[in-house]
C-alpha cells in the first residue's frame, strides 16, 4: 500500500491525504455552522394549534380584573420581540393563592393568602415544528417557564398542560 517514497498507492503522499482530511472536516464543520443545526431537525409544512395553560403565581386581584377587562370571546392576542404572534389568550380564572403557616404547636397548615391570587391562562397558538413546539419565540412544555405577553400586559408563569388541537392541521 505505501511505497518506498512515502506515497499511498503509489500516488498520493500521507501527510498530503491527512492535510485534505482535515481541510474537508472543517469545510463541513463551517458549513453546519452556517447553516444551522435547526435545518436538520425533522419538521413539516402543515401548522399545528396547541393548547396549554400557564399558572401565574402571586397576582394581585387588580391585574386580574384588569385582564378580564380586555378579555373578550376572541381571545387577546399575544406577543413576542415586539411583533404579534399567532397565539391568543383565550381564557383566564383565578383561584385564591395558598401558602403555608406554622401553627403554635408546631404543625404546617396551608392558608389562603388574602393579598394574592393564581391565575390560570389557556393559550390557544401555531407551531410549525412539533418537535420544537415554538409560540413565537418560546418553547411550550410542561413545566417550562412561560411568559404571557400581549400589549395590555406581561406576567411570567409556568406551564402546567399542553395539548395539541384536533382538526386544526393546516
Amino acid at each position: 500500500m505505501i511505497d518506498e517514497k512515502g506515497r499511498l498507492f503509489g500516488k498520493i503522499n500521507i501527510i498530503d491525504l491527512l492535510v485534505i482530511v482535515v481541510v474537508l472536516i472543517v469545510a463541513v464543520a463551517l458549513g453546519i455552522r452556517l447553516l444551522g443545526k435547526s435545518d436538520y431537525l425533522p419538521t413539516n409544512d402543515i401548522t399545528t394549534r396547541i393548547e396549554y395553560t400557564v399558572k401565574v403565581t402571586r397576582v394581585l386581584p387588580e391585574v386580574y380584573e384588569g385582564i378580564q377587562a380586555h378579555l373578550d370571546d376572541s381571545g387577546i392576542q399575544c406577543m413576542a420581540d415586539g411583533a404579534m404572534i399567532d397565539a391568543y389568550v383565550t381564557g383566564v380564572t383565578a383561584q385564591p393563592n395558598t401558602t403555608t403557616a406554622v401553627t403554635d404547636d408546631g404543625q404546617y397548615v396551608v392558608t389562603e393568602d388574602p393579598m394574592y391570587l393564581d391565575l390560570y391562562f389557556t393559550l390557544e397558538g401555531a407551531v410549525s415544528n412539533t418537535i420544537t413546539q415554538l409560540v413565537g419565540t418560546q418553547e411550550v412544555r410542561v413545566g417550562r417557564s412561560h411568559i404571557v405577553k400581549t400589549l395590555d400586559f406581561e406576567l411570567t408563569g409556568t406551564v402546567t398542560s399542553c395539548q395539541t388541537v384536533e382538526g386544526t392541521d393546516q
